[in-house]
């Protein structure tokens, strides 16, 4: 099943329409005056769903304009999410839009009411803080940039495909720059191709705000590529500008583990962190889409998350049972459990800057799930 992220009611306005609130600072403890004391500038948003468009170079696919959303919250604190919907690497694969990745920036929007998404639960430990999210139109898990034609392959003819993810997050970040001062904390999230566009871009936001407090969490892309698809087909991307410089190994030898490892290595003092299925069906799905075997994604997925614990000491880890693909926007954020740790509380300690254990399911063909 490939995922469509998150489906949102949103406010459709033009950036010159937010009244981004430039000029004074707002007073976050302004109900005593007393107590008041000047905060870092936050902008002045609305509490429902606004849309930006942030024009410029930014593009979607096939030549469709980008856009993204954001919502005012009541604290200094900012929650950024990548959005997903597949990938495309070839004349095939990005020839069939809408079956396996998302060509217009509308058409990933989240459900109201579900997972994070949902203001509206008092459980929700994101519900006061002020929300960005970023569609995903590209077919490069956020990391692209270039334009690509593609050769006709079999009955798919040549198509053009404007992998732009790193123009359109550029336009985003830039934006939220501009706005956030010094967030107090910051939760950089994806969610499938978008939880590797929360890895990739971390650093970035990280290096920028170097006082913040960052935590990144990738909720189901694990990074189970065949070595095919990583030498033939990840080039046309081109995604180089995006991977840290002090990141010692070369492109072509990347793998997730590496750059997991690296960067957290590097920023010692924030965490990093993955969110999984034991047999997630969507990963499983564009595994054997470039040449796997479905019986092997779950025991690569294992490894993979092993070596990432055993090199990076501020790395978690959260493996439910199961097989759905993409969790924190759906409902299932509130019931899923892993022997007696709730997936909720789990992520509301690290967005409260708690300490977490890595969590992994042992009876793993079924989800437990825990009662509201």
């Amino acid at each position: 099943m490939i995922t469509r992220g998150w489906r949102l009611v949103c406010c459709s306005i033009a950036l010159w329409a937010l009244g981004c609130g430039d000029d004074d600072p707002i007073v976050l403890n302004g109900n005593d005056p007393d107590a008041a004391v000047e905060e870092p500038q936050v902008p002045e948003l609305d509490a429902s769903w606004t849309k930006v468009e942030p024009a410029g170079d930014t593009i979607c696919a096939r030549g469709d304009d980008f856009h993204f959303f954001v919502r005012g919250g009541s604290v200094n604190k900012l929650a950024i999410v990548f959005d997903g919907g597949g990938a495309c690497w070839d004349a095939v694969t990005c020839g069939l839009a809408d079956q396996i990745f998302s060509p217009l920036a509308d058409a990933t929007l989240p459900e109201p009411g579900e997972g994070i998404g949902n203001n509206e639960d008092e459980e929700n430990p994101f519900r006061d803080w002020y929300q960005v999210f970023i569609p995903y139109c590209t077919g490069d898990i956020h990391w692209g940039d270039s334009v690509t034609t593609y050769d006709p392959e079999g009955d798919a003819p040549e198509i053009t495909i404007h992998h732009k993810g790193q123009v359109n997050t550029r336009a985003v970040l830039d934006w939220v720059y501009e706005r956030f001062e010094s967030p107090e904390t910051i939760f950089v999230t994806g969610v499938s191709a978008g939880a590797y566009g929360s890895i990739g871009w971390a650093p970035h936001i990280i290096d920028h705000y170097p006082d913040s407090k960052v935590m990144q969490l990738g909720d189901c892309g694990a990074g189970v590529i065949t070595d095919t698809f990583f030498m033939d087909s990840f080039p046309s991307w081109k995604a180089e500008s995006l991977i840290p410089d002090w990141i010692d190994v070369p492109l072509d030898e990347l793998v997730l583990e590496d750059l997991y490892i690296g960067i957290a290595k590097h920023y010692p003092e924030q965490f990093f962190g993955q969110l999984n299925t034991h047999n997630d069906e969507n990963q499983r799905f564009y595994y054997v889409a470039m040449g796997g075997a479905d019986e092997d994604w779950s025991p690569k997925m294992y490894e993979k998350i092993e070596t990432i614990i055993d090199g990076a000491p501020n790395f978690r880890s959260y493996i439910a049972g199961g097989d759905k693909h993409v969790v924190l926007p759906y409902p299932e954020f509130y019931t899923y459990e892993v022997d007696g740790v709730r997936l909720r509380d789990w992520v509301a300690d690290i967005a409260n800057g708690e300490p977490v254990e890595t969590v992994h399911c042992t009876a793993c063909e079924e989800p437990e799930l825990f009662e509201r």
